[in-house]
């Protein structure tokens, strides 16, 4: 247990962690070496914290500052703390100082974590004599908006102690992804500097402009901020930083004069009104006229090859490195994912190009892929690369079998995993399957990143009529009442939001279990809306009390409201919803399946109608049951005290 958070640097990481630390209820040392420093990030926090309270994220903005304590004494700060996080400037001078001090004055048991992006977690773990409780928790700026944390092992580090990050960050309302070996740049900047590098090729080379390649990134590859904007508007100096660590730490990469000189003149990005582009006071969004298109394959190929050597060598599995590009670049697609489109065969032509161009060993093609292509493993054209291509290749959900359970992920992190068009045929099309799959007898349906659904995709709202809104509000609801009526129990998963279209999802399962930082609401009349998904009779039906309050407020509310109120079941800590859901669902699954579907049967068909109704119902399921293998196997199997083993016979 927690009782003690400290934060060592009070900067925009450090006061942003502390920020994260707080909301999820954490006390929080926050330590600087000056006060006008500590006073500037209370100032930044509760600034962000009106906001969350306006949105309804948070309760009381002044309950969440009241849990944050700052301190220029760092002794104070550090004395007996149970977790530690250091988010100083990148200077091993300086960390030393601060892990050896930690090392010193902590609890015993303490963890002792980085938040550097560049250098390994070994070399700062010298400092500290029990090196396994040191560990890499690499955040995302902003922290209290990036959902990723990269997890990254240190030499020593203890499974003990990455297990206990692991569940730490996802208390904290994040998505962790293990970073298993401590490389320079860990996983999401070894794969952006990749980018990073082609793009500076491309445009010292005079073979693309800056605009050309940032107009590319966003409009073929769907990069939110391109490439060089991105630079731009997260510090030119932080990202010169970062490569040059890397580089002095043995990574071979393009030298990218453009950053150099930019860094010398100190022409950092938005910061400083001129990076890349130049900027009047603001971060404005560059036009690009007459900007041109660039070879995609060619642009990528460089991060493919890295994200192959990634794999290949363990550093992090395939799903995190997916989740790394997806969340810490808010890419709309993983890196094997772009891979597998373009074609594996094209990516190393375009690697070898590279390497011919520049002379570079670092553009050589990864055994992996080497070996995918002698294999023919192509990708998409060739119905297997990274991934398998058939009836299961869907893009919006992602479906896995775990012994009789099927497991279907909701995949559309970037966007918090709203509903659109292509998901609910995606949805109907995965359940029709389960429901013929003989070995599936219980569906757990959960959502990736750091939200279970946070409602429809509003931008297909503004291309919709008032006729093709009743349609797909018939399509929504068709969709839900399948879920509901499907002869196999479904148990939901709820993480962080289930608003508006998540929400009327979630109330469609049979067994809802929500981890302790779900949210959940029916926002749709701050949009002058109502709910369209079943919501507005879901609702009350589920709970008397409050439903019509929520759906005409449209405000959120905490997992243990929900419960109170009996939309949810059962509310757990993040780190455990998973092995809670499987858990359940494992019971389930031992039982007939026979019996499974009429119980269901009965209760779903029974609260649509009357007493009288639903006990006779209720009778003409019990009698039907007397007549299976099922039962007989039963009553068996109970006389003879054993497990009984039914077969949905």
């Amino acid at each position: 247990m927690i009782r003690k958070f400290t934060v060592v640097g009070a900067g925009t990481m450090g006061h942003g962690i502390a920020e994260v630390a707080a909301i999820s209820g954490l006390e929080v040392w926050l330590n600087d070496v000056a006060e006008e420093i500590l006073k500037n990030a209370i100032e930044k926090i509760s600034w962000s914290l009106s906001k969350l309270e306006e949105k309804g994220q948070i309760k009381s903005k002044d309950e969440v500052l009241s849990r944050i304590h700052v301190t220029t004494n760092q002794e104070e700060a550090l004395k007996d703390t149970d977790f530690m996080i250091e988010a100083v400037i990148e200077d091993i001078n300086i960390k030393s100082k601060v892990f050896s001090k930690a090392d010193a004055l902590s609890s015993d048991n303490a963890i002792l974590a980085s938040n550097t992006s560049s250098i390994p977690i070994s070399e700062i773990a010298k400092y500290v004599k029990n090196q396994e409780r040191v560990v890499g928790m690499h955040f995302f700026n902003p922290p209290v908006l990036m959902p990723l944390v990269e997890i990254v092992k240190g030499e020593n580090t203890s499974e003990g102690t990455v297990k206990e990050a692991y569940n730490l960050v996802k208390n904290l309302g994040k998505d962790p992804v293990i970073v298993n070996k401590d490389i320079p740049g860990f996983l999401v900047n070894r794969i952006l500097f990749r980018v990073i590098e082609v793009a500076c090729w491309l445009v010292e080379s005079g073979k693309a402009s800056i605009e050309d390649v940032d107009y590319t990134a966003i409009t073929d590859l769907g990069f939110p901020m391109g490439i060089f904007l991105l630079q731009d508007y997260t510090g030119l100096d932080v990202g010169y930083m970062v490569a040059k660590a890397m580089k002095e730490r043995g990574v071979k990469m393009y030298e990218c004069k453009m950053f150099e000189e930019k860094f010398k003149s100190k022409e950092f990005g938005v910061k400083s009104g001129k990076g890349f582009y130049t900027y009047p006071g603001k971060f404005v969004r560059p036009e690009f006229k007459g900007a041109k298109k660039v070879n995609t394959v060619l642009l990528l190929s460089s991060a493919i090859n890295e994200a192959s050597y990634l794999l290949r060598e363990g550093i992090s599995s395939k799903e995190d490195i997916e989740k790394g590009c997806k969340l810490g670049l808010g890419w709309p697609k993983g890196i094997f994912e772009y891979a597998d489109s373009f074609g594996i065969d094209e990516v190393i032509n375009a690697l070898e190009e590279l390497k011919k161009e520049t002379k570079l060993e670092n553009f050589t093609p990864d055994p992996l892929l080497i070996s995918m292509k002698n294999e023919g493993r192509l990708g998409k054209k060739a119905g297997k690369g990274f991934y398998e291509y058939g009836k299961r290749n869907f893009n919006t959900i992602k479906y896995d079998i775990d012994g009789q359970i099927g497991i279907i992920t909701l995949n559309r992190p970037e966007k918090l995993n709203v509903i659109n068009e292509e998901m609910i045929k995606e949805l109907n099309q995965i359940l029709d399957e389960i429901e013929e799959d003989d070995r599936i007898r219980v569906i757990i349906i959960q959502g990736s990143g750091r939200a279970f659904c946070a409602g429809a995709d509003i931008s297909e709202f503004t291309r919709m009529t008032p006729i093709k809104a009743m349609i797909a509000s018939r399509k929504l609801q068709e969709l839900y009442n399948k879920i509901q009526f499907l002869t196999k129990p479904v148990i939901s998963l709820i993480n962080g939001y289930a608003i508006g279209g998540g929400l009327e999802l979630v109330m469609s399962t049979d067994i809802r279990i929500a981890s302790s930082n779900a949210q959940f609401g029916q926002p749709e009349i701050n949009l002058g809306i109502i709910p369209g998904g079943g919501g507005t009779q879901r609702l009350p039906k589920l709970s008397r009390r409050k439903a019509l309050q929520l759906i005409l407020t449209g405000e959120n509310i905490s997992a243990k409201e929900a419960e109170e109120l009996g939309i949810v079941d059962e509310v757990v800590d993040p780190s455990e919803l998973e092995n809670e859901g499987k858990k359940i669902a494992s019971k389930i699954s031992e039982k007939s399946p026979l019996a499974l579907a009429l119980a269901k049967y009965a209760v779903n068909l029974g609260n649509q109608t009357n007493i009288w109704t639903g006990e006779a119902l209720e009778s003409s399921f019990f009698g039907i049951l007397f007549s299976t293998k099922d039962f007989e196997e039963g009553v068996k199997a109970f006389m003879e005290r054993r497990r009984p083993q039914f077969k949905g016979e």
